[in-house]
């Protein structure tokens, strides 16, 4: 394939890329590259909703809950970024033609999850990212200025001097070339396929985070990976089912083995998740028990309809008896780090979504906030490409393509990368915390 140019490459087509895209002027070029399917990013898998402030009296519990849950190593600017800007994100996608769930008097309805201290969050059903993320895919669709190629997998960016210009990418079975650009967006996901148990697609595997180790794109906080508290226990392989947060934010319970309660249920996640390994560790079992019948039947049909016929395809009918749960990896804070408007520290090249790390989640994510971080960023890096200082003459590259044939081999060598670095990181967090209780 002959080799390609536009003004921008996005890769990744989940919220952060396909609103990143949507944003850009029609007068930009854009092409959008996926690794699989449009449709098979992990935005499409999220459940439980969108937070949104819910007037100037929210703001203070909305940014403590924020904090709280980060263990308060959330960077502050970004937190009240995030919060200041949710109800023009929500006004937005709500004229774009997002449907969230409305009261009979056609007022927005607002649900309450883990660690929030008030309901403010908007949800569709327990599919929003799926409604959300197919109505910018089919608006992106429509664009003439906007091309999304499918089963493109990028497998390094083109650099020089420390500017970036484009991407090295690859169709299935096909020869890789080069897509140059003068932006380039990394809106890839996170690292949940290098998890045996993950709530991710396997193909997220972190692969812009090693391209970034590759060439001293700075990094930060790869040891901050989040675990989900409710998972549905199965022995089968392959991607874990998402019990979503909003249902023990409506009131569902978790029980050890002998039927008792033994936690808060609306801890923040990393908190829950540890007492239900602690529990499952004291029983002896490789799952606790989640009750959603005191959610009532109604609510469990129309506000959970995916959960419940999901259990019903495993076996497990929600309605009569609890359902086995166990923590999996789902979400990850750490990444390529990224400024308010996803800038890295290589010029031209911009990270967003769970790709990106700008410090608004800290340790660990505040439950629904992922799908409103990665819209507001999203935003704030289409306008710095479009308003923002002129890269101006750009070098010219030369791109050696032999490198990149042997695939397997590359993707192997990434996903060791990232891997160690993970765990060096890992073990210099133990390691402080080992010297700060001296």
């Amino acid at each position: 394939m002959m080799k390609q140019t536009c003004d921008v490459v996005i890769v990744g087509t989940g919220v952060a890329g396909l609103y990143c895209a949507l944003n850009l002027p029609d007068y930009m070029k854009i092409r959008v590259i996926t690794k699989r399917k449009a449709d098979e990013s992990d935005s499409w898998l999220a459940q439980g909703g969108i937070c949104m402030l819910r007037g100037e009296d929210d703001y203070e519990p909305f940014f403590e809950d924020t904090m709280r849950a980060g263990h308060y190593e959330n960077n502050e600017k970004t937190v009240d970024l995030m919060i200041r800007s949710s109800n023009s994100i929500i006004r937005n996608l709500v004229q774009r033609g997002v449907r969230f769930s409305r009261d009979p008097d056609g007022e927005l309805e607002f649900t309450r999850e883990g660690a929030h201290s008030r309901p403010r969050i908007l949800f569709h059903e327990d599919v929003t990212g799926k409604e959300i993320t197919s109505v910018l895919l089919k608006q992106a669709m429509e664009k003439p200025n906007i091309t999304i190629d499918e089963y493109t997998t990028m497998a390094d960016i083109v650099c020089r001097d420390n500017i970036c210009r484009g991407v090295v990418a690859f169709q299935e079975m096909g020869k890789p070339y080069v897509i140059e650009a003068s932006h380039v967006v990394l809106a890839c996901g996170g690292v949940g396929g290098l998890f045996d148990n993950s709530t991710n697609f396997p193909h997220i595997t972190g692969d812009a985070l090693a391209i970034a180790l590759e060439h001293g794109v700075e990094v930060e906080h790869l040891d901050y990976v989040q675990i989900h508290p409710t998972t549905l226990y199965s022995e089968k392989p392959g991607r874990r089912f998402l019990i979503s947060e909003s249902v023990r934010g409506e009131g569902a319970l978790l029980y050890d083995k002998n039927g008792e309660r033994f936690t808060d249920e609306l801890k923040p996640r990393d908190l829950l998740s540890a007492d239900i390994r602690a529990q499952m560790e004291t029983d002896g079992t490789r799952y606790v028990w989640e009750d959603l019948r005191p959610l009532g039947e109604q609510v469990i049909r129309e506000h959970f309809p995916n959960i419940y016929s999901r259990c019903l395809e495993e076996g497990l009918d929600v309605l009569s008896g609890p359902i086995p749960v166990v923590p999996a990896q789902h979400y990850f804070m750490g990444g390529i780090r990224a400024d308010l408007s996803g800038r890295t520290s290589m010029q031209g090249l911009y990270a967003c979504g769970e790709t990106g790390c700008n410090g608004v989640h800290g340790r660990n994510r505040l439950a629904s906030n992922s799908l409103l971080e990665s819209l507001v960023f999203a935003q704030r890096a289409a306008d710095d490409i479009a308003f923002g200082k002129p890269c101006g003459e750009r070098p010219a590259v030369s791109v050696d393509l032999e490198k990149y044939r042997d695939a397997d081999a590359l993707f192997a060598h990434y996903r060791r990368l990232v891997r160690d670095e993970m765990d060096r990181m890992r073990r210099d967090c133990l390691e402080r915390m080992r010297c700060g209780d001296e």
